[in-house]
């Protein structure tokens, strides 16, 4: 069926109160954003609900790309109709067929906003409910969990008839809560986290320290391809390369082994906060989970954040493995993460790293280094680009596939 609206239900977004006309704009702003190559399409965020007029736009595709989108907690495909309840009778009967299988119940719930209409609710469900019982063969009544719940909504602008209930992502828009940027390695963590950090309305943009030539393009492109999988979510990413070479040689010449990865870390850091300074950024964002790896205990994380002041949201603190694989797999990123591409963090990665070092004697280390200038070039060498959904090497190889045909 070919429906002639969406419509789209806040959830969370309701408790917001002096506050919640903005978070509804960001949200508007954001389906227009996903569903930009709809030009007939037209969006309204009331104060209730959301409402998207069709006017002959694929429904099962608008459909599709409102589910990631978060801030909607869930929406449904609507018939709108004129205040005849001949043709509500017809459609109603014809909603309930196209959904149902043998077996399945169904209810009507019906909801009036006009209260000058000369049926009440219970007037309408019994009546479209005894028209359904009529004309679709062996389906029963159930009130409390039916397989079908045809919704019926009266307003004085006509009837909005529903069958289906979609669930949304949840959470709140991205960019209703900022902007902050996600330390991006080639990992299974940092994903998860930055797609956590969006859940709550932060806008993310990537930060990928790269070494070439000791990591590959292939290492690269595979942080780009995650940032693709990211950009589902709210349309496009930025991506910002760190060119880390000159870095990490001069760490790895001058810098005790046991304390590599805490100086590491900690240029990694100032570079991050430098970038977010430079892009008005709020938070430093990364995917740290205590004590999975040696830069990664208490002790190390007070050494690396002694270099910035800057709140730093690590979504996947308290998390075991497990765990953050299973929002992997639900977000499409851990087939990318675990492919054999090194970043620059594995690369260097000392044989026996500190587990607790000492902030005194990393300071100490630390000076021996150009640390401001060292920064500096590496500012100067960033390459920014917007990754848009899609833009992953395996749909750049199909898309070159298909032209040869």
């Amino acid at each position: 069926m070919q429906y002639d609206e969406v419509m789209v239900r806040y959830g969370e977004l309701s408790t917001k109160g002096k506050n919640k006309k903005s978070f509804i704009n960001k949200l508007v702003q954001n389906v227009k954003f996903a569903l930009h190559d709809f030009d007939e399409l037209k969006i309204h965020g009331g104060r209730d609900r959301m409402h998207l007029t069709l006017n002959g736009a694929d429904s099962e595709v608008v459909l599709e790309r409102l589910k990631p989108i978060f801030g909607i907690q869930n929406f449904s495909p609507v018939m709108r109709l004129e205040r005849d309840m001949e043709q509500v009778k017809k459609t109603a009967v014809a909603m309930v067929q196209e959904l149902y299988t043998e077996g399945k119940t169904f209810k009507i719930s019906t909801r009036r906003s006009d209260h000058e209409f000369e049926l009440d609710t219970n007037d309408i469900n019994q009546l479209l409910g005894a028209e359904v019982l009529k004309h679709v063969e062996g389906i029963t009544v159930q009130v409390k969990k039916p397989d079908i719940d045809l919704r019926v909504e009266i307003r004085k602008e006509g009837f909005f008839l529903s069958s289906q209930t979609i669930l949304g992502a949840g959470g709140l828009p991205v960019g209703s809560s900022g902007k902050g940027m996600l330390m991006l390695s080639g990992g299974i963590d940092s994903p998860v986290a930055g797609y956590l950090t969006m859940k709550r309305g932060v806008e993310v943009e990537a930060v990928h320290f790269h070494s070439p030539p000791y990591t590959s393009p292939r290492a690269l492109q595979k942080a780009k391809d995650l940032t693709s999988k990211l950009a589902a979510f709210v349309g496009s990413v930025q991506f910002i390369e760190v060119p880390f070479t000159e870095i990490q040689e001069e760490i790895k010449k001058s810098i005790p082994e046991g304390y590599l990865m805490t100086v590491t870390r900690r240029m990694m850091m100032r570079i991050t906060d430098r970038i977010r300074e430079e892009r008005r950024g709020l938070a430093i964002i990364n995917g740290e989970s205590l004590g999975q790896v040696a830069s990664q205990t208490m002790h190390s994380m007070i050494a690396i954040n002694d270099v910035t002041t800057t709140p730093v949201i690590r979504p996947v603190v308290s998390m075991d493995k497990n765990e953050i694989i299973e929002i992997a797999q639900k977000i499409d990123t851990f087939e990318l993460s675990i492919q054999p591409f090194e970043d620059c963090c594995t690369i260097f990665a000392p044989p026996a790293p500190k587990t607790k070092p000492d902030v005194e004697k990393t300071r100490k280390y630390e000076a021996r280094l150009d640390v401001e200038g060292l920064i500096q070039r590496a500012m100067e060498g960033l390459v920014i680009s917007k990754i848009k959904v899609g833009d992953t090497l395996e749909e750049q190889q199909k898309e070159a596939f298909s032209d040869l045909f």
